[in-house]
């Protein structure tokens, strides 16, 4: 395909000029050169000939091409257009070549090729994914060639913003980061994640690379309710959140002894994103025999961590037959999770009173009165 045309005139007179051109192209594709001779008969086809500025290189004669190259082709399109066709240029054919009329006044117009070249990402030259202890450096490196020379860009392949550590407390976020070589001083876990290099010069296609960064730190462990209470026949739901790389080994101990496994009294699941791990317990129609210390446990190459949690009953007095509602005879710092199978109303022993009592206790004072 013809993706540049330039016409060249060399004209008998030497007042007249036309302006030239350079062809810039992309790699593969045909170039094309028109040398458009203003000549009479004595300008005889053996005269015109094309050749390679940069080494002097003979490239044809007339129509017959004396060169090597088997991408040179040459034409006489008329009697005034000669044409040097090179195909599926290459790198190698960037440069200027000239068009030659040997006349007794020989007559030489220049023109040059630019090869435009898309951008490729040179995988001996760039990083691959790397893996590191929190708080030591590391750096993610990606080179790429093309003409004109690339533009490196960096950004998460999820999308989320690039973490840049400032300080050892402070940290920027960025959408991407231009440059081949992105560094992380004092490396966190919220920088864990897969990198894309992406290499563009404004000749399609861009391309890219995966780069992936590991962070590799113990399991920590969070309890958000340390402290649970229950009444009797109820579902209790117990919680920990776990944080680490490389992936854990998870489970709950009771009492520190048993560990509790999935059936009909406990149900134990976790739900892993990341670096993150959630892990509950669900222990089915709490009783009596359900009190006690609770363990989540969460191990890894690098270390083991442990949550607590203590479980207790709540007792409750029997339905009352005014409001229909169980109330709580003993306080508790926190209810448990979980659904229900009655209906229950927490709050302190202090705040609730009898009804049914007080009813009683005025009877009795008004009765003593009457006395």
């Amino acid at each position: 395909m013809v993706i540049c045309l330039e016409e060249w005139w060399l004209l008998n007179r030497s007042n007249v000029t036309t302006p030239i051109r350079n062809i810039t192209t992309v790699s593969g594709r045909d170039a094309v050169f028109n040398c458009v001779v203003n000549s009479t008969d004595r300008y005889k086809t053996n005269k015109v000939a094309w050749v390679r500025a940069e080494d002097q290189t003979i490239l044809s004669i007339g129509t017959k091409v004396v060169t090597h190259n088997n991408r040179i082709f040459v034409s006489q399109e008329d009697p005034y257009t000669w044409q040097l066709r090179i195909k599926q240029v290459k790198v190698s054919d960037r440069g200027c070549y000239l068009c030659e009329v040997n006349t007794s006044a020989m007559r030489t117009q220049e023109a040059c090729l630019d090869v435009k070249v898309p951008p490729d990402i040179l995988n001996n030259d760039t990083s691959g994914d790397i893996s590191t202890l929190e708080g030591e450096n590391a750096t993610l490196w990606c080179k790429a060639s093309g003409h004109p020379p690339p533009r490196v860009l960096w950004k998460q392949e999820d999308g989320h913003p690039i973490f840049i550590r400032r300080s050892l407390h402070n940290f920027t976020k960025a959408d991407n980061f231009r440059g081949s070589n992105l560094a992380f001083w004092k490396v966190d876990r919220i920088q864990m994640g897969s990198y894309l290099c992406i290499a563009s010069n404004d000749v399609p296609p861009a391309v890219s690379k995966r780069v992936s960064l590991y962070v590799n730190f113990p399991p920590t462990i969070k309890v958000p309710n340390q402290l649970l209470g229950a009444p009797v026949q109820t579902d209790v739901q117990l919680e920990c959140y776990v944080e680490a790389f490389p992936n854990t080994i998870n489970y709950w101990v009771k009492n520190r002894s048993d560990m509790l496994l999935n059936g009909s009294k406990y149900l134990v699941r976790e739900n892993r994103i990341g670096y993150r791990v959630y892990m509950s317990l669900l222990i089915k129609s709490f009783s009596a025999k359900d009190v006690g210390t609770y363990n989540c446990v969460s191990t890894n190459s690098l270390g083991k961590a442990e949550g607590t949690l203590r479980l207790y009953e709540i007792k409750l007095n029997p339905v009352n037959s005014f409001n229909n509602r169980a109330e709580l005879v003993e306080g508790v710092a926190e209810p448990a999770r979980g659904a229900r199978s009655k209906e229950v109303v927490i709050s302190s022993a202090a705040s609730l009173i009898d009804l049914s009592s007080l009813f009683h206790l005025i009877l009795l004072a008004f009765l003593l009165k009457l006395r």
